[in-house]
């Protein structure tokens, strides 16, 4: 199948303290202490070595994306920048966040990229999805056994950086601010993963979105020297992706500030060269 878009995603999360009282019968309503027993649950089944949730012990509170059109030009591709935006407006519910992302699979059939999407976010999305009665036809059954959203090694349908760079665990799997940094990205930007449940707490939803689409854009920096490398664009292709993203810092850096302080961190890290010579 040859996708006429990609989809470049990433979601926050906070722990799911609704669910404790039905998995170890701690009633006390307090968030904090919920959360606490969940961590106490998972380092006991984890014997002591991982208080992380899994999957299904996250509820999902933002979901940032990039939209770009594929074009084909011979063997090449190029890619066209349509958006980078969020989900996670304070209306939104998170089986509206759940619905939106499946939605657009079904309208797009878009490939994924992702950075741990296999091992965490499409995990997450499924069994929240699950939890809320939400539908996912496309995103399940499009496809075959060899290539569709669930086959792991179809990366033309799910590029999971973590996994290709890695060559699906041969070599160490390194995390994306690790790559950033090599690359010449900005990475993380004053917030990481384990700020966003305080934040939520806080009320500064605007504040996690605008982290994950940071983290969306780095994602999609990395994949697109990922597809210089294989020769699936070429230097060309490569800084005219570059130069719809700058166009896009330009054009809304003023009104979404965060985009404005991603550009500036490129610039740092990169030693102000954004394009390939």
């Amino acid at each position: 199948m040859h996708h006429q878009s990609l989809f470049v995603f990433d979601i926050e999360t906070v722990p799911d303290t609704d669910a404790v009282p039905n998995l170890t019968g701690f009633a006390e309503a307090d968030v904090v202490a919920r959360r606490a027993e969940l961590e106490r649950y998972h380092l006991e089944i984890t014997q002591g070595k991982n208080a992380f949730a899994r999957q299904p012990f996250h509820k999902v509170v933002a979901i940032s994306f990039l939209h770009a059109e594929i074009e084909r030009a011979g063997e090449r591709e190029v890619y066209y920048l349509k958006e980078l935006r969020s989900g996670g407006a304070e209306a939104s519910s998170e089986k509206d966040l759940i619905k939106g992302f499946f939605g657009f699979i079904d309208r797009h059939r878009p490939r994924l990229v992702s950075f741990n999407g296999r091992g965490f976010d499409i995990p997450v999305l499924k069994y929240r999805a699950m939890k809320h009665g939400v539908s996912a036809h496309t995103f399940a059954t499009l496809g075959d056994k060899w290539a569709s959203y669930g086959a792991r090694y179809a990366t033309d349908w799910h590029c999971d950086l973590l996994e290709v760079m890695s060559d699906f665990g041969a070599s160490a799997r390194i995390r994306l601010n690790e790559a950033a940094a090599v690359m010449g990205f900005p990475g993380k930007i004053g917030v990481d993963g384990a700020m966003v449940a305080p934040m939520y707490d806080e009320g500064r939803l605007g504040e996690i979105r605008d982290y994950c689409e940071s983290d969306v854009l780095n994602t999609y920096l990395v994949y697109l020297r990922q597809r210089l490398f294989t020769g699936a664009i070429d230097a060309d292709g490569y800084n005219r992706a570059v130069a719809d993203i700058i166009a896009l810092i330009e054009a809304e850096g003023e009104a979404r500030p965060h985009l404005g302080e991603f550009m500036a961190a490129w610039g740092v890290a990169s030693g102000d060269r954004f394009l390939l010579d």
